[in-house]
Order: C-alpha cells, then structure tokens, then sequence
C-alpha cells in the first residue's frame, strides 16, 4: 500500500465536487480553516457549476477531479460534500499521473466509492474525514474533534480516540487495513472491480436516512458476498437518523447490524464516531489502525 507523504506549510490542496452542487458560503469557511494551518488553496475549475443537484455536469466534474489528479503540485484533493454523482465518473478516470505521484484524496458518504477503489484497486492510501461542507457547522460546535484529527492526520500527527464503549460492542485488540465507509455505497459496488477483499482487513460501516429494511436488505447483500468472512474487526460508524415503516420492522439499526455479526468471533465495535455523525472522525481507507485496550489508534 502506497502512503501519501505528509502536507506542510505551503502544501497546495485542491477542493472539487464529485458529486452535488455547492456554493461559495458553503465552502468559504474551509478555505479559511486551510489557510489558517499555512496551506495553500486552489478551487476546482467547475466547483460552483449547476447541473440539476449535480455540482455541474458529468464531463465538468470529471474534468475537475482529473485535473486535480494530474496536477503535480496538488498534494491533497478534499472532496467538498457527498449526496449522489461520484460513482458517475469512475470509469472515465485517467489514473497515469496519479500513480507516478500519488496524493492524499479527502472525503467521505458518496466519495466512499472513490476511496475504497483507489484504496483496493490502485494501492494507494486515502482518507475518510469530514468535507468544507461540513465545516461551518463544526466551527460553532462545542466539539471540535473532526476538524483536530483531520489536521492531524494530513499533518502527521497520530491521533488516539479513546472509551470505544457500547453495550453491544464485543469487545477485542486487533489491526488491520480499514476497508468500507457509507453502507450504501459498500452495497452498490459489490460485483465490481472496486469489490473489497475483506481477508484480515478493519470493516468500517456508517449510514444516513436509510430505511430500516433496507439496513439489513444490504447487510444480508454483504454477508452473502462473504464480505463479513475473515475480517480482523469491524467499526460501527455512525448509523443516523434512520426510517421505519408504518408497520415497525422491530429492530434498531444498530440491532440489525449486531444480528448480522453474531455468528463471527472477530471484535465489533459500536458508536465509533466516525461518518454522518458528530464528531466525525478522520480514518484512513487502506492505511492501517489499531484497537487496544478500547482505544483507536491511527498511526502515521
């Protein structure tokens, strides 16, 4: 696995949209957090572009992403926001210079999918963390940990999250390479080429607004994909502000979740916070981490 190397003060970091549209205020505040570290900022040709709830069409944003790529001194992309869009220009990607100078790409929901397949198809260590979408929110918040291990993480720090507890968790030590992020997005990209291999990886799962039935409609898709078979451990993100049915389907996210991992011995942790919930802790896909003493570490 290929790591990135370390930003540093003057380091470029590039800001697209693979997917919904953004505005200006919405960003504004994470350029000025970038700033106020020492970074330099550029802006996606098309980041403002409007094409329906698309941040432009799929040609413009393919042509932001892939010039954010090709550009050598672009050391980070942070992807501004999620919603729907990115899987659209997967295919289309020109992965040359990328690969002869690999840099660390930022994102996390629908940006999932672009993660784990440069993760599990290029090799190449990427990182789960919140978006400039999120960041005025987190600026008045009384909890600032997203922001503080997202600097960490891109500045070198490691970063240590301890009092793992939930009273479903079972509890256990391991390491491993983090696989996954946003269950929906895990879901619909079984059967191709970015399918993870799970053989002594960290599964992450997390979600938003989802139906409870379609909770385990996809946790069943991937147990019977025999994604669940030989992990090292698994994270349970943030599963937030789910749905029900007018006749209720009789279990919580979470109990569906524990319901599915019953019939392995490897540790499951519940309530890490990390994905759609606050804070939203940075975690790279493809590098390794740690669980000791129900503390996670990530090493850099």
């Amino acid at each position: 696995m290929k790591t990135t190397k370390f930003l540093s003060k003057g380091s470029v970091v590039r800001i697209i949209s693979t997917a919904r549209k953004i505005s200006p205020s919405e960003v504004e505040p994470a350029i000025k957090v970038l700033k106020s570290w020492g970074l330099e900022v550029q802006l996606g040709r098309n980041l403002y572009a409007e094409h329906n709830q698309f941040a432009g069409t799929d040609d413009q944003r393919l042509q932001d992403l892939q010039s954010a790529l090709d550009d050598p001194t672009v050391e980070m992309i942070w992807c501004a926001r999620g919603g729907y869009g990115t899987v659209r220009l997967l295919d289309r990607i020109d992965w040359t210079s990328f690969l002869r100078k690999p840099k660390l790409v930022v994102g996390y929901s629908d940006v999932t999918i672009l993660l784990n397949h440069i993760s599990e198809v290029l090799h190449v260590e990427c990182l789960h963390a919140t978006m400039p979408i999120n960041i005025k929110n987190l600026l008045t918040a009384e909890d600032q940990q997203s922001i503080t291990s997202l600097k960490q993480y891109i500045f070198g720090i490691e970063s240590q999250h301890k009092s793992l507890q939930h009273p479903f968790t079972r509890k256990g030590d391991f390491t491993g390479r983090v696989i996954g992020g946003n269950l929906s997005m895990v879901y619909s990209f079984l059967g191709s080429n970015t399918q993870v291999d799970p053989k002594g990886k960290v599964l992450l799962i997390e979600d938003l607004d989802e139906y409870l039935y379609h909770i385990d409609r996809m946790m069943m898709n991937l147990r019977r994909n025999e994604l669940f078979d030989g992990l090292a451990g698994v994270l349970v993100g943030g599963l937030t502000d789910m749905n029900d049915n007018t006749i209720p389907f009789g279990e919580s996210a979470e109990e569906i979740v524990r319901r599915h991992f019953e019939d392995y011995d490897y540790p499951v942790y519940f309530g890490v916070q990390i994905g759609h919930c606050s804070p939203n802790l940075a975690i790279p896909i493809g590098g390794k981490v740690e669980v000791c003493n129900n503390t996670l570490i990530v090493p850099r």
